[in-house]
């Protein structure tokens, strides 16, 4: 990665015009163009699918970034819809497990050197009743995993037919913020709004 960055290094600088301490990433970032590495990695599987027809692994949800970035168009919700005053608690809680009548769900997402994964789990009665995980792309940032294991549990439970208050635990705040933003333009964050909305016995802490 170390080489293929700097022979990309020269280049970007040449192009851009920009000043020899700027860095590799803000290079790539200014001028769209993605390390090489990535590039190698998706010529690699766009050869194995489409020429080689050689199948993905059934335990990598194949989730790429611009996935979860997709743009939502146009104004989807009213702008007088927002979600009850006490769905979201940005304040630290801790689980209710000691009360029956909520059902807690805990997320997490996290990213290292040996891949990316998103989880959720489901406790009723202090009994681990669900889980869920997923391996995703080595390429998802951590805000990513955290939004798509949010988004994985508010979903199963929204299906569930029970009449229980639902209190799912994030330990990423930024993915609270725009999952409760009724004006972001993110297709997930307003995928995990309108199931929020429309289910006010869910509520994310």
């Amino acid at each position: 990665m170390k080489k293929l960055s700097s022979i990309q290094r020269a280049f970007l600088l040449f192009i851009s015009g920009a000043f020899r301490i700027t860095s590799t990433a803000a290079l790539q970032t200014i001028l769209s163009i993605p390390p090489l590495h990535m590039q190698l990695q998706f010529e690699a599987r766009f050869t194995s699918i489409y020429r080689l027809r050689i199948s993905l692994p059934s335990n990598i949800t194949d989730i790429q970034p611009q996935d979860l970035e997709t743009k939502a168009t146009g104004w989807s919700l009213h702008l007088s819809e927002h979600l009850q005053p006490n769905e979201i608690l940005l304040e630290d809680g801790e689980a209710n497990i000691a009360q029956k009548d909520i059902i807690d769900i805990f997320t997490d997402g996290s990213k290292i050197e040996h891949g990316v994964g998103a989880a959720f789990c489901v406790l009723t009665n202090d009994i681990w009743a669900y889980q869920w995980s997923a391996k995703l792309n080595d390429n998802n940032t951590v805000f990513q995993v955290e939004l798509t294991a949010l988004h994985e549990a508010v979903k199963h439970v929204s299906h569930l037919q029970n009449h229980n208050t639902f209190k799912i635990h994030v330990d990423n705040r930024a993915s609270i913020m725009a999952s409760s933003n009724s004006k972001s333009t993110n297709q997930t964050d307003m995928n995990i709004f309108k199931i929020l909305l429309t289910n006010p016995r869910i509520k994310v802490s």
